[in-house]
């Protein structure tokens, strides 16, 4: 193969290609560091590596520019001093055009050849480059699976002189391949389908193939232009083990906030006699001086009761459940979204966001409680405000709630399935994927609504005049703070990031090219034009953020000035204290509880904070007390 690295180097490493992260390339965040992630370039020297069977490194692999470059031919493959079995690595690759290289794990530094190097990663130009096996791929192995809009083998990766990121998580019983962010393959090494695959490989004539439990990361020397960058690995020493973020524990504890309260015209099963879950969603308070609380449950109905810890009974405020859509196997649909108007003592009005039967179609409605029961609405007052098609049950997004401004911020997901196959979270002339701003006490002409005069895009060509941000895969619950008036969103990710912003005017905040601070996708974008969030965590840490406020209650001074948010899949709650004005994290702490999944946070007229889980028994809003 003919070598042209000097002049393709300059090129390699000198462009302006966007960068990949919001933060300065081979550092750990914060969160990063807590999570147990380590660095294996620190993007000046190349300490902690050698050349492949030699104990030296020899000429050939440099650092220029905080990267890892080939700078002459055979300089042979670039190998960790160290050994791993079990764990996750991410790096990001810029290939040159027709380059080809790859990520080599659990080489056990035998001999030199294909069965002593171990599985390899494939990295390529899949444009210029010649090799059928595409980049991301395991080589000769394991390809990804289709894109499900085009129907095509999937290539998430970014051209040639651009920067893409690998994810690889190895263990004994599954290893697991991200290109961007996106899924290539999951598999376990040594199964029966891994024996299939190696046999009807070339690597079928080395029976040591795959074979070793642990070995060296190498990176591999083909000849062409190749850089490297922010490489950074997690040793999974327990499968059982989550990583930890927290900087520390509050002495708090949660507790039922309403032990002996009891749901008016609710029951534990359905009228087929099927057992069925009270699932509160919805947690909040008008300010109309009645010191009630209203618990908004999934299927479709709002229950009022007064805020003290000895109620027993509650007041069916709204049912419509004839018109609401939910099932526990399409369980992102159903009754989503409450918030009263700041008037509304003197108007009645509330407002409501479901998915409508038979589903896959969002609804904003205006409802008015009765002139003479304050704790009953009627069902016919329904005005409907916006009708969203859904083009997948999931991603609905969900929350609603007034601004200080006055007006009405509704929080859009991008639609559903995985991915953002139709990229609405980019899509300037489609509401998914967005966070809305209408103004609900002065309808235009043709809309129940009207649009403010300073939404950012209101005189914009191909834009929705609604739009207050954009750049969003699924934000499940977004909050004012009381006090500075800054708007906080809870982010859940796709594979690998969950994330926390704080959602300004008119701004992006990438997806579906960035997940969290990290690459998304085959598309590039530049991070100069994106908003990246204040804190994120990964996959091994939770799966699925439940976005709070920040607490400016007075029962707990410990958490106050801080964003109280859990984790749904793993049942964690944190409080994070974040100095806005210097932009930093100060502190990430745990809040013990039971490990629950929350579905919800809410506050009360005095901004003490309550969260709500599904329980079987109704008993399911929460709050935190002293241990």
């Amino acid at each position: 193969m003919k070598y042209r690295l000097i002049p393709a180097l300059i090129c390699l490493i000198g462009s302006t290609c966007t960068l990949l992260s919001a933060n300065e390339p081979n550092q750990l965040t914060e969160n990063e560091r807590l999570a147990g992630w380590k660095l294996l370039f620190d993007g000046h020297s190349l300490s902690g590596w050698h050349t492949y069977l030699k104990k030296e490194l020899r000429p050939g692999w440099e650092v220029k520019d905080g990267t890892i470059v080939l700078t002459q031919k055979k300089a042979g493959d670039l190998t960790t001093d160290a050994e791993y079995e079990s764990f996750e690595i991410l790096l990001d690759y810029k290939i040159t055009p027709g380059g080809n290289s790859g990520l080599i794990f659990h080489a056990p530094e035998v001999k030199n050849g294909a069965p002593y190097e171990g599985p390899e990663i494939q990295i390529q130009d899949n444009v210029e480059g010649k090799d059928p096996q595409k980049a991301g791929w395991v080589y000769q192995l394991y390809s990804p699976g289709k894109n499900r809009v085009t129907g095509e083998t999937l290539d998430a990766t970014r051209p040639a002189g651009e920067w893409n990121q690998i994810y690889l998580r190895v263990t004994p019983a599954q290893c697991q391949l991200m290109m961007n962010g996106v899924p290539y393959a999951t598999f376990q090494k040594g199964s029966a389908d891994w024996k299939k695959r190696v046999a009807a490989s070339k690597f079928s004539k080395f029976p040591e193939f795959g074979t070793y439990p642990k070995g060296h990361i190498v990176l591999q020397d083909h000849g062409n232009e190749v850089a490297f960058r922010n490489i950074k690995v997690r040793e999974i020493k327990s499968e059982q083990a989550l990583p930890d973020i927290a900087t520390g524990t509050l002495k708090l504890k949660a507790a039922l906030a309403f032990p002996n309260l009891k749901w008016d015209q609710w029951s534990p099963e359905d009228d087929a006699g099927r057992q069925q879950a009270f699932r509160t969603v919805l947690i909040t308070a008008p300010r109309d001086g009645s010191k009630r609380l209203f618990a908004g449950e999934q299927h479709g109905a709002i229950w009022a009761f007064q805020n003290r810890p000895d109620v027993t009974n509650s007041k069916l405020f709204l049912d419509i459940r004839d018109r609401v859509n939910y099932s526990d196997k399409a369980n992102e649909e159903g009754f989503l979204g409450l918030a009263f108007h700041p008037k509304y003592q003197e108007n009645g009005l509330f407002y409501v966001y479901y998915t409508q039967k038979p589903g896959m179609i969002s609804v904003i409605s205006q409802f008015q409680v009765s002139k003479d029961d304050p704790d009953r609405a009627d069902p016919a007052t329904e005005k409907k405000l916006m009708v969203i098609e859904q083009p997948f049950w999931n991603h609905n997004g969900g929350t609603i709630c007034f601004g200080p401004d006055g007006y009405l911020y509704v929080a859009l997901g991008d639609g559903g399935a995985g991915n953002d196959p139709f990229k609405n979270g980019q899509n300037l002339n489609k509401l998914l994927g967005k966070i809305l701003r209408i103004d609900v006490d002065h309808p235009a002409t043709d809309t129940p609504y009207s649009i403010p005069k300073d939404n950012p895009f209101v005189n914009q060509k191909e834009a929705r005049g609604e739009i207050f941000a954009y750049g969003f895969r699924n934000p499940w619950r977004i909050a004012f703070d009381p006090q500075t008036h800054h708007l906080w969103a809870g982010e859940v990710g796709q594979n690998l990031w969950e994330e926390i912003d704080i959602v300004e005017k008119g701004k992006n905040y990438g997806w579906n090219s960035f997940e969290g601070t990290h690459p998304f996708g085959e598309k590039s974008m530049d991070p100069a034009q994106t908003v990246f969030p204040i804190w994120e965590y990964d996959h091994q840490v939770g799966k699925s953020i439940t976005g709070g406020s920040v607490y400016r209650g007075k029962a707990l001074p410990d958490l106050v000035g801080k964003y109280i948010y859990a984790d749904y899949v793993t049942g964690r709650i944190w409080a994070l204290h974040y100095d806005e004005a210097a932009k930093k994290v100060l502190s990430n702490e745990e809040i013990p509880t039971e490990k629950m999944p929350v579905l919800t946070f809410g506050t009360d007229t005095d901004e003490e904070i309550y969260f709500g889980i599904a329980s079987p028994t109704g008993k399911g809003i929460y709050k935190f007390v002293r241990e």
